[in-house]
């Protein structure tokens, strides 16, 4: 059986000496340890010493007391003075850096909770810390160190970056559930590279079970590992419980409450680290086919009711944003609010494309659904000129893919159908989003509810044609992008993601019809879910928050938002035009992109960091054999339409393989999400926290109180607004802060996708208007329980309160202390008797005499272990005669 590794190394503490660091590792519990060693003395180099011992706790307790006695000054000046110090505590290693001097080390010191994952919790760094390794008596100062110092600090690594010591966050839950070697049944050959080790177990763990599993650690997609550069130094020497890689994006989570059972709905956004920055400086594609604005969004929905993944009921679908994979740019050396596009250079071969769709072909499979939602009319071309090239890209490379494996495009000009006062939007979006979600299809990781195979819908029906043993694969994604990928690619993806969301939970047996209405908690929910999804992705890439949200699409949005825009375009412009090249600089510098030499410029002098993000330019490489014709790779093509990267896993890469039973806690995530070890109480629970559909059930009105389902369409104004048409913040779960830029406080700004003639002040008829707010009181608020269950509740009658008080007696006369002698006075004169009813006639804790068995139970015993031993019995005249009178009744 293979079960998720999960890493024994999840607090940290950092011990100094005057010639070595000592970091001392240990699980939750304190029952394993590992020790790293740091050379202080060497001004430039890092040297580690793992001896790759796992200790207990008596030997480390005994390690650091000799360290202890062999750092201690012969002659202290105070007594107790201790040989070492400790530092910091820390929850993990983010890894360690160098620019002109020593070098750091990066440690994450404050975490939160963010999402569970079957009985894996995602964290979310909260702060860290940068501690210089050298002493000082060996420093050598350089002028620009501290310069570099404040760069790579500018990317504040406390707003949204994630982690778990137990779940890949860098891979989709269907890759992660996907048996190794061949996932779903195809052969695959011996993985190149294994190393495989025996955990330990204590000797109570291997009385209790026996069973072997095996945990396995498979290599990250370091495509979305933002720490790989900083792990570099120490990946090849430690113990693999020491690393940890950390994601750059956006998770959230929320729980659907359906008549008191949880359904978990899970958003995980993963941001690229290749061809990563800001918004003007990073367009289309570097010359290996990494696209700018780069980001996986996956949605899982899990019914909590059981938790272990492996048991439980889980869905999953993901989808894609990236910018056009073409060689295009805008000038911004001219001030204007939408600077011009234009095609940096000539791709006649579409190599660029080429090599993006093959990456995206070997992660998701077949088909690649492309929804472009740039202008296609325009009276002067500017968004045109690149989606005329990308759409002929797109042809020319079908021309050389099987047919049943083409990549599919859409164009829906969004912009051009907003500024209509009688078009929807939002539903033209939804017809094309449901066909995009039933050609790929979602993961579902058990066989179909057999109800949904007695009342299968038909638009249901084509979904479950992925299947390999019980489980429905994905094959293919969803790929959206605008100019920016902001504002209409997030609204686009919310749509898709409302469709799939009703097929996932369709498919759960929650809903009896793939149909999600507007106006139900479950759906404003989601709403809430991916604006708090968009702002994020807006304020990392952009320098703001969205400027046309769902809202303003649905022309829901006040007058007020007027003002909003105007406010978030001078905040955006300004951020684009002062701060993005401080930004961009951070970003290259955390990446490895730029490693600074004392013989080469600085960083701050470089006029242009192409040649960093374009290893061709940089390295003076030529395409070597390039085929025009097979873009995509052989062993990619012949797993299609399955992804080529789970068909593959566990053949390719590195992993580490640990053998141990499945109590072990390496293997068993129970110990992880249970904690048993430690006093916890219901209050401090992360599930107790988590955002759920029954907060928002007080703000309805009277006659919506009549439905407690969160898929009941209810008339209740957005959480956006106040009573008062008053705009509130648009995101409270985003601090307002870049999440690439600490020093970067712009909570506000603009996007390019806007229309001068954007018209969001336009509300919808059939909404319902702002009513006045009204004091109720509680008795209209709720219903009565006769209303609800059809009881009334009465005064109780004498033989109730009579019972009652003599039960309260009891409870009293046996909580009172016998050392009063009040007490014992008063508890003579109103004993407690209490009178043994039994049917045993002698029944004690000592003595038991069972009672007398009638004859009947006995020959009925008598006949069940007959019917044991020699099979069924001939049945009794009366049976047949019961049994005749029941047919004869069915055949009139």
């Amino acid at each position: 059986m293979e079960v998720p590794l999960i890493s024994c190394m999840q607090r940290i503490v950092l011990y100094e000496t005057t010639a070595r660091f000592y970091i001392v590792g240990s699980n939750n519990n304190e029952t394993r340890f590992r020790v790293l060693k740091i050379d202080r003395t060497e001004p430039r180099e890092l040297n580690i010493h793992d001896d790759g011992i796992e200790y207990s706790q008596k030997e480390i307790r005994n390690l650091l007391q000799m360290i202890d006695a062999g750092n201690k000054p012969r002659q202290a000046h105070k007594p107790g003075q201790c040989g070492y110090i400790r530092t910091v505590s820390a929850f993990g290693i983010v890894g360690f850096v160098r620019f002109l001097e020593g070098y750091y080390i990066l440690l994450i010191t404050k975490r939160q909770k963010i999402a569970l994952i079957g009985y894996h919790t995602v964290y979310k760094i909260e702060d860290t810390r940068m501690v210089y390794i050298p002493n000082d008596g060996v420093r050598k100062v350089n002028s620009d160190e501290s310069r570099y110092v404040k760069m790579f600090l500018n990317i504040d690594l406390s707003s949204n970056f994630y982690f778990s010591y137990s779940y890949d966050l860098t891979h989709t839950l269907q890759y992660n559930l996907a048996p190794s070697c061949g996932g779903v049944g195809q052969s695959a050959s011996q993985p190149e590279t294994v190393c495989t080790e025996q955990s330990k177990t204590s000797g109570h763990e291997k009385n209790r079970r026996t069973d072997v599993v095996l945990g396995v650690q498979h290599h990250p997609t370091y495509k979305y590992a933002w720490n790989t550069y900083l792990m570099e130094p120490f990946v090849e020497v430690v113990h693999p419980d020491w690393l940890m890689y950390i994601t750059h994006g956006f998770i959230t989570q929320s729980n659907i409450v359906v008549y008191g059972k949880s359904i978990y709905l899970t958003l995980i956004a993963r941001r690229s680290n290749q061809f990563a920055g800001t918004r003007f400086l990073k367009r289309g594609a570097n010359c290996e086919g990494e696209v700018a604005n780069d980001v996986e969004t996956e949605q899982i929905v899990h019914d909590a009711s059981i938790m272990p993944l492996e048991k439980a009921r889980i869905t999953s679908f993901v989808q894609l944003r990236g910018s056009m994979p073409l060689y295009w740019s805008q000038d911004i050396s001219k001030i204007m609010p939408k600077p011009m596009i234009g095609l940096d250079q000539p791709d006649p071969y579409a190599h660029v494309a080429g090599q993006h769709f093959g990456r995206v072909l070997s992660r998701y499979g077949a088909p690649i659904v492309i929804l472009n939602l740039a202008k296609s009319k325009e009276k002067k071309k500017h968004e045109m000129i690149i989606s005329e090239e990308f759409k002929n890209a797109v042809d020319y490379l079908n021309q050389f893919l099987a047919s049943e494996h083409r990549i599919q495009y859409k164009s829906f000009d969004m912009a051009r159908h907003v500024n209509k006062r009688t078009a929807d939007v939002l539903a033209r979006l939804a017809v094309i989003a449901e066909d995009c979600v039933k050609k790929t299809g979602f993961f579902h990781n058990k066989p179909t509810l057999y109800c949904n195979q007695l009342r299968t819908d038909k638009r249901f029906k084509g979904l479950t044609q992925n299947q390999f043993g019980g489980t429905t694969v994905q094959t293919g994604v969803v790929r959206t992008n605008c100019v920016d990928c902001l504002d209409r690619t997030n609204t686009a993806q919310f749509i898709i993601a409302k469709c799939a969301l009703g097929f996932q939970l369709y498919s759960l047996g929650v809903l009896d019809s793939p149909d999600l209405q507007f106006n139900t908690d479950c759906a404003r929910m989601l709403e809430e879910m991916y604006e708090d999804h968009g702002d994020t992705l807006a304020l990392q890439y952009g320098g703001s928050q969205l400027v046309h949200r769902i809202e303003s699409y649905r022309k829901m949005a006040p007058w007020t938002f007027h003002s909003r825009d105007i406010i978030q375009t001078v905040s955006r412009y300004y951020s684009n035009i002062i701060s993005d090249a401080d930004k961009q600089n951070a970003i290259n510098l955390f990446l490895g992109l730029y490693q600074p030499h004392e013989d080469e410029n600085p960083l701050w002098e470089i006029t242009t960091d192409f040649y960093l993000h374009n290893v061709v330019a940089r390295e003076g490489m030529t395409e070597q054999d390039h085929n025009y014709s097979q873009w995509w790779d052989v062993p990619v093509a012949r797993c299609l339409p399955l992804p080529y990267d789970q068909v593959s896993k566990g053949t390719t890469g590195k992993h580490i393989v640990v053998k141990s039973s499945k109590d072990d806690e390496r293997t068993s995530a129970f110990w992880d999400y249970y904690k048993p070890y430690e006093l916890t109480s219901l209050e401090e629970l992360y599930a107790s926290h988590m955002q759920t559909t029954l907060r928002n059930s007080l703000s309805r009105s009277l006659t919506d109180l009549t439905q407690p389902s969160p898929f009941a369409v209810h008339s209740r104004a957005s959480r956006r607004q106040d009573e008062m048409g008053k705009t509130i913040d648009p995101n409270p779960n985003v601090s307002g802060k870049d999440a690439s830029l600490a020093s970067d406080g712009s909570d506000s700004g603009s996007d390019s996708d806007r229309d001068a003639d954007f018209d969001v002040s336009e509300t919808s008829s059939d909404e319902p208007e702002e009513q006045e707010k009204k004091h109720r009181p509680l008795k209209d608020m709720f219903p009565t329980m006769e209303e609800s269950y059809g009881v009334s509740i009465h005064n109780p009658d004498k033989h109730s309160i009579m019972v009652y008080k003599r039960y309260v007696q009891i409870g009293q006369n046996a909580t009172r202390s016998m050392e009063d002698k009040h007490s014992v006075g008063s508890l003579r004169k109103t004993g407690t008797t209490l009178i043994r009813r039994s049917i045993f006639s002698l029944d004690s804790s000592e003595h038991v005499t069972p009672p007398t068995v009638n004859r009947k139970s006995k020959d009925f015993y008598a006949a069940c272990i007959k019917t044991g031993q020699e099979g069924p019995q001939s049945p009794s005249m009366h049976s047949m005669a019961v049994y005749r009178d029941y047919v004869q009744k069915l055949r009139r």
